[in-house]
């Protein structure tokens, strides 16, 4: 008979055992008494309260509790006071980096054109956020107690101070203080944010036309159902009584009744598919809006005037006028039609900004026209288009996309084109020039819709952002999350490396406070 007897514990299991607790003491005591332990010990407390306690919510309790679970309280003091404290140095500390290595940063950049999102957000206070889209560089988020044009006026100015930039448009919705504060104050051209024109257009048609649709489905299920009772009645007539001539009449009455249940089923399916065209070619207007909202054609990548996106996106907005009018939808549908479509001026001399934009960069190249023209047309638009493919939601068409990009490049590349006869150097510098260029087309703002939803989960778990909790969160944003290719917002604005935040945290944070000693009380 084979007995398994249970396998033996190494020491370090039995030390850690929850019944063997002096064990598990005697083996950790005199490592965490150590200079090694200790810094051990403060490198593990800053590490929980840094992911657990500011990038994450976990709180100050949670904490205490996993450092008892641990068994760490007899080496560190983990009551709320003391943890507490750890927190507010944590937070202070976050806040002192984030100051000194903007100002250290700032020093060494390059000056450089950039772009402004902005827009508001409530918890409940006022919360004015200010970000770079290329970067994802938090400019400016701080609470204000007003919204209005001064307000943003006075709080970019003291954030752009330091910076050696130049703005050269805003991002935002058509608040009128945010309109004022790009083309008053700031003097640069104002982009308006192409998901408020879509959200306007969808408010307006997308809800009523749906109700309209399932309201003919529910008809035509009804009238089906009445026709499909009939027609099994009749059925069962012919089936069980064919030579029954008591029920004669009522089946009589049956066939009258079918023609008529017909022709309604018809009628009902006719209007079903109607409706629901209506609601379809909405959907794709919509959606159009953002297909054609664009300074190439994302189909070729050839590029588009003004005037042919303007005609474009007319036709989009005629074709929501026409389904509006047809499906004799509310004033409050038109009202928001109207005041989505009352945007397209603007969009239109967004895309004009951009290409006066591109002639004058292209101008300051300093080639024949032909070089010029390969970059204008064909670097421009790959690097342009391969930022689209990035965006892009759908797999299928972000690999369309990123294929049109590397054939656009491909062909820029040849080796019998322009481009051939300069040096490798060269050729990089022109599409560095190239993607700095495409980048300046900017038609949305959803960088800071993006924080804006961060923020308000935020709020949500803490119930109260502090404003030195908000500092926090912002250098969190700016020198700690990274992209893919290990990037931070920072860095890749500034255009240079900076030092990790948390190494620096340890190395500046006061070491752990010891538990207080237990004294032995006698009866």
């Amino acid at each position: 008979m084979l007995c398994l007897a249970p396998p033996c514990k190494t020491g370090f299991e039995i030390a850690c055992d929850s019944n063997n607790t002096a064990g598990w003491t005697r083996l950790s005591s005199g490592f965490f008494e150590s200079p090694h332990g200790l810094a051990f010990l403060h490198q593990l407390l800053c590490a929980v309260h840094f992911v657990l306690g500011q990038a994450s919510d976990g709180g100050i309790r949670n904490i205490c509790w996993l450092l008892e679970l641990c068994q760490l309280d007899r080496f560190l003091a983990t009551s709320f006071g003391a943890q507490h404290t750890v927190a507010v140095n944590i937070e202070k500390a976050i806040q002192q980096f984030g100051q000194e290595e903007r100002a250290r940063l700032a020093k060494e950049m390059s000056h450089r054109e950039i772009t402004l999102c902005e827009d508001e957000t409530f918890h409940p206070q006022i919360c004015l956020v200010a970000i770079e889209p290329v970067s994802n560089y938090l400019i400016l988020e701080e609470y204000a107690a007003k919204r209005d044009a001064s307000t943003w006026n006075a709080a970019i100015s003291e954030s752009l101070k330091p910076l050696s930039v130049t703005v050269i448009q805003c991002v935002s919705d058509q608040a009128t203080a945010l309109i004022s504060h790009s083309e008053t104050f700031l003097g640069v051209h104002h982009s308006p944010d192409l998901f408020h024109v879509q959200q306007d257009a969808s408010r307006a048609t997308s809800a009523p036309l749906a109700r309209q649709t399932e309201s003919a489905q529910k008809t035509l299920d009804v009238v089906n159902a009445s026709y499909q009772q009939v027609a099994q009645q009749l059925d069962e007539f012919n089936e069980n009584w064919p030579n029954s001539i008591k029920l004669v009449e009522e089946e009589q009455e049956l066939q009258r009744r079918l023609p008529a249940l017909e022709a309604a089923r018809n009628i009902a399916r006719k209007e079903f598919e109607v409706v629901q065209s209506r609601q379809h070619q909405a959907r794709d207007a919509r959606k159009g809006i953002g297909q054609d909202y664009h300074p190439f054609d994302m189909q070729t990548g050839v590029a588009r005037k003004a005037t042919e996106v303007e005609a474009s996106l007319t036709a989009r907005f005629d074709t929501l006028d026409r389904i509006v009018f047809q499906a004799n939808l509310k004033p409050t549908s038109i009202a928001r039609l109207e005041k989505a479509k009352r945007v397209l001026p603007s969009m239109i001399e967004t895309l004009a900004f951009f290409w006066r934009l591109i002639a004058i960069r292209a101008a300051a190249l300093n080639y024949s026209p032909a070089i010029v023209d390969v970059w204008k047309n064909q670097l421009v638009a790959s690097y342009y288009v391969a930022a689209a493919a990035k965006r892009c939601s759908d797999s299928h068409e972000r690999k369309r996309l990123g294929e049109l990009s590397s054939s656009i490049l491909a062909q820029a590349r040849s080796r019998d084109g322009p481009l051939s006869s300069l040096s490798e150097m060269e050729v990089t510098q022109l599409e560095v020039q190239a993607k700095s260029a495409a980048e300046l087309f900017q038609r949305s703002s959803s960088c800071v819709e993006g924080r804006n939803g961060q923020l308000s989960l935020r709020h949500h778990g803490l119930r109260e952002i502090t404003a030195r909790k908000l500092q926090v969160l912002g250098v969190l944003h700016n020198f700690v999350i990274k992209r893919e290719d290990g990037s931070t917002a920072a860095s890749r604005f500034f255009g240079q490396p900076h030092r990790e935040l948390f190494p620096w945290l340890v190395e500046n944070l006061p070491l752990p406070s010891r538990p207080r000693s237990r004294r032995n009380v006698s009866a």
